[in-house]
Parts: C-alpha cells; structure tokens; sequence
C-alpha cells in the first residue's frame, strides 16, 4: 500500500496509475510531457525513446517504470523482449546501434548527475550519427524519469510483480499514446 490513501484500488491502479487518479491536476501535464519525450516528432524511434525510459528506470531501480516501459519499448522495437532484456543487463554488450549506445551512456551520466554528462560523451554521441535534437531528448528523457522514478517509488505504490501486469497497457498505449483519456487529442 502507499503512503498515502490514493483513493483507489491499487491492484487496478498499481504504480504512476494511481498517483494520476489521486491527483489529475499534475497528471496531465506529466503525461502530456510523456507523450512529446516518448511519441512526439522525433528521429529516435517511439521504442528507442521508451528503452531509454526503461534503461534509466532500471538503473534507478525503479522496478514498476523500468517493467511497464521495457514492455512498451519491446512492444515497438522489432527485435521485442530479447533486445530490451540485453540492453537492461549491460549496456556493453546489448547488440544496438552505436549511436543508441552513446545515447545510452548520456541517459545513464544524466540519471547519476546532470554534471556527469561530459563534452566527451556528446561529442562520441555526434560521432555516432546523434543529433543536437537527439541529445537533447536524451537528456530530457533521463532527466524526465528520474523525476518519475522517485515518484512512484517516493510514496511507495504498488509495483505489480507478474509480468504479466505490465502487459495490458503495452496495446493502449502504443495505439493511443499516454494521453488518452486525460482531455487530450487521443480521447474519445
């Protein structure tokens, strides 16, 4: 249970769900800022963004974030669990992109201190292929889930331990995006 009442059954509502539902004033622009890091106009591709989401997450050790979005990242990246299962377990030898790798290690420097991102770092980034935009979202995206990583973890909700509970949001929010629902565009 929470530390504090959420006001709703945290087995329907586990993790950042419930904390949406208690207080929908501050879940908007949340996930609204979801929506732009993770689905908006970008060059990195929806699963590339979500495994960066997820990377950061696992090393916060942020269980429920690094689960619910290592399902959404292996739902949109071809090579699926495999792939985001290697790249949880190290980094190194995960069989990725340079340049995603790069990308990576900026993601991993801004979740320790924003300050750890060192001009050798973007600098290997660009060498890769990245782009400033690509950098930038990086470092947005780390920065973006570290705050909800201490979050959710900070008032203690509940983190689903099957698997399978992180799988019946994959199809939403790969079909409607993270603002569904909330009075945006995608809302019916």
């Amino acid at each position: 249970m929470a530390h504090i009442d959420l006001g709703v059954d945290e087995q329907l509502f586990p993790g950042i769900q419930g904390l949406l539902q208690y207080r929908p004033e501050t879940a908007r622009p949340l996930m609204m800022l979801a929506e732009v890091l993770l689905r908006g106009p970008s060059t990195l591709a929806p699963g590339e963004r979500e495994l960066i989401a997820a990377y950061v997450s696992e090393l916060n050790e942020c269980a429920y974030c690094a689960a619910s979005h290592a399902a959404f990242a292996a739902a949109q990246l071809p090579e699926g669990v495999r792939l985001v299962d290697e790249v949880r377990a190290d980094l190194e030898t995960a069989p990725i992109t340079p340049k995603l790798r790069a990308l990576l290690r900026i993601a991993s420097a801004v979740r320790e201190d924003g300050r750890n991102v060192t001009a050798w770092l973007v600098a290997d980034a660009r060498a890769e292929g990245a782009t400033d935009l690509e950098i930038h979202d990086t470092v947005l995206i780390a920065s973006a889930f570290s705050m909800f990583n201490r979050y959710v973890d900070g008032l203690a909700t509940l983190t689903p331990e099957s698997p399978e509970a992180y799988l019946h949001g994959v199809h939403r929010i790969v079909r409607d995006g993270y603002l569904a629902g909330r009075g945006g565009p995608e809302s019916e």
